[in-house]
């Protein structure tokens, strides 16, 4: 069996830019265990308001920034912004755009009621990553998503960025979310999910009214693999049906120890013995 040896982390949180909670701490942790194993990372969040770019050290990335993001056909400027955590020798790359992230928090405002363009968000997160690591020029084996922020992702790459040389022989793994969050899917998700061969046909079926349980249902559908943050037994069940690869959930600690061998398992879905031979 070959070795995922490039796994990209698309989080909606890390600490220490944001609050702790658990999905923070495995945004935090997941990656440095997996590096620390000998294999190559890169991490993704989106740029909230609520991060500190002064004490964090964030600083734009020009090269990679400067590019449109057309989200219900509304052009919206994509900037990237990167800082590090030394301790861990890892580098992180933010999504930020003025309309959705600047000044901003979360998925909740500051009456603590979710924002009404989340979905929207949402979607420019997940083709914002796509595209910058086509600039980067980097092929990774295994993108984990974790969150209902990036539950577009496995869906885009999947369709849309099927052919596109950085993702064309990847897998994805879906981490979903564990926040209770319920605002309906907004009338406008078609022309939000919308893209290249990516159609709102995608979420038929699933059964969801609401928005994140249908982007954590989304999220698992198209990814290879899932690996739970903690106990669901609704999408566990979900994802047995469709036969998905499941990662049961484990403490920190333990990340070191399953998730490369999760990841290599989920690598070499499909791939002929020649293959795992190379």
């Amino acid at each position: 069996m070959t070795k995922a040896k490039k796994i990209l982390y698309v989080t909606q949180e890390m600490l220490p830019f944001v609050p702790e909670t658990a999905m923070a701490q495995m945004g935090r942790y997941l990656p440095q265990a997996v590096q620390e194993k000998s294999r190559e990372i890169r991490s993704f969040m989106p740029k909230w308001g609520i991060i500190n770019e002064r004490r964090n050290q964030l600083h734009e990335v020009i090269r990679l920034s400067g590019m449109n993001i057309v989200v219900d056909d509304t052009d919206h400027p994509l900037v990237i912004k990167v800082a590090s955590i030394p301790s861990a020798r890892m580098q992180i790359y933010f999504i930020d755009n003025d309309d959705y992230f600047t000044g901003r928090k979360m998925a909740l405002d500051t009456n603590e009621k979710e924002y009404d363009d989340n979905a929207e968000r949402a979607a420019f997160y997940a083709r914002g990553v796509l595209e910058t690591i086509k600039k980067l020029k980097w092929s990774p084996d295994i993108i984990h998503c974790m969150g209902w922020m990036s539950g577009m992702l496995p869906l885009y790459i999947k369709t849309a960025y099927a052919e596109e040389p950085s993702f064309r022989d990847c897998k994805v793994v879906f981490t979903p979310s564990t926040e209770v969050l319920t605002s309906p899917i907004p009338s406008n998700m078609d022309g939000i999910i919308a893209f290249r061969n990516t159609t709102i046909s995608a979420t038929r079926g699933l059964g969801e009214k609401k928005l994140v349980p249908m982007l954590n249902k989304l999220g698992v559908k198209y990814a290879d693999g899932t690996g739970f943050l903690a106990e669901n037994k609704d999408l566990t069940k979900y994802a047995e049906t469709l036969g998905k690869n499941i990662q049961p959930p484990i403490d920190i600690e333990e990340y070191g120890i399953y998730y490369p061998t999760f990841y290599d398992t989920i690598w070499n879905i499909g791939r002929t013995d020649e293959e795992e031979e190379e």
